[in-house]
């Protein structure tokens, strides 16, 4: 068996219950794809993106639904070796891709040392969409993780004042008819690992200066992975208690909340009940 099919395999055999299953269970339970959709996979180099471009080709060809993809790699400003390991990857794999370049390292590092992080996506966005547009795609892929989601959900509470986490598809605010999906949604970034590991394959991080720097071994997100870890090791189903808390609102027990930027106040509820009961 050649290692592209080896690879292949695992992702629809090996590991079946803990990548196919959970990746279709996301894709079918929120609704992510639909019959004639023209689909852009975002591929960052990594081994999450990578992933979701093989899944979702499998989906294409099995999935009994037909869809178009293209294999996007945007570029913010890797260096050389960078861009050629993911051609490398991409070879390996066989995904045709589509690269094209930006210059959001530098950008970003002029004008957002503070928050490069923060600014850095919101600018990948942007180009994104751009793109999405250009080759008249309807949705963008992305190759978030359940652990994104459960560590984006902490950082809203910790450091955002707010409760609210990563939904598995929104509609763009600025591109009509454009929508982002996350089709790993439901999988879990240690099985992610244990397919890299199994099939021996090396992929870049985020290849940016700033997560070489000592200030990223501080960032948030990293302080929130390592709390749930450290909660992990006393109690197994943190991970799926932190996730199930957002589909479980008791909105009769918050003090306000929001929706489509409309204030609800705990208090007007409160006062509303007690006069329905005179």
């Amino acid at each position: 068996m050649s290692e592209l099919k080896e690879i292949e395999r695992s992702i629809i055999k090996t590991y079946r219950k803990e990548i196919w299953a959970r990746f279709v269970k996301a894709v079918k339970d929120y609704k992510m794809v639909d019959e004639n959709d023209h689909i852009m996979v975002c591929i960052s180099g990594g081994k999450d993106s990578f992933l979701l471009a093989k899944c979702m080709e499998e989906l294409q060809k099995h999935g009994g639904i037909k869809f178009e993809l293209e294999y996007v790699v945007m570029n913010p400003g890797y260096d050389e070796s960078a861009i050629r390991k993911i051609k490398e990857m991409a070879k390996l794999l066989n995904l045709d891709i589509k690269i094209f370049d930006t210059d959001i390292f530098r950008v970003v590092a002029k004008i957002a040392k503070e928050s490069p992080c923060y600014m850095c996506a919101r600018m990948r966005r942007g180009y994104l969409y751009d793109k999405a547009k250009e080759l008249n795609c309807n949705k963008i892929a992305l190759g978030h993780h359940f652990d994104d989601v459960i560590e984006t959900t902490l950082l809203s509470m910790f450091y955002g004042a707010e409760i609210k986490t990563m939904v598995p598809k929104v509609h763009s605010s600025n591109f009509k008819g454009l929508e982002l999906i996350r089709p790993l949604y439901l999988v879990r970034e240690k099985d992610i690992l244990n397919w890299k590991n199994h099939n021996s394959l090396e992929f870049i991080n985020c290849a940016c200066d700033f997560t070489k720097s000592a200030d990223y071994t501080n960032s948030k997100r990293l302080e929130v992975k390592k709390l749930i870890s450290s909660f992990r090791e006393k109690d197994m189903n943190i991970d799926y208690n932190i996730f199930k808390s957002m589909e479980n609102v008791n909105l009769e027990c918050v003090l306000g909340y929001k929706f489509k930027n409309v204030e609800q106040n705990f208090l007007e509820i409160y006062d509303k009940e007690s006069d329905d009961r005179l």
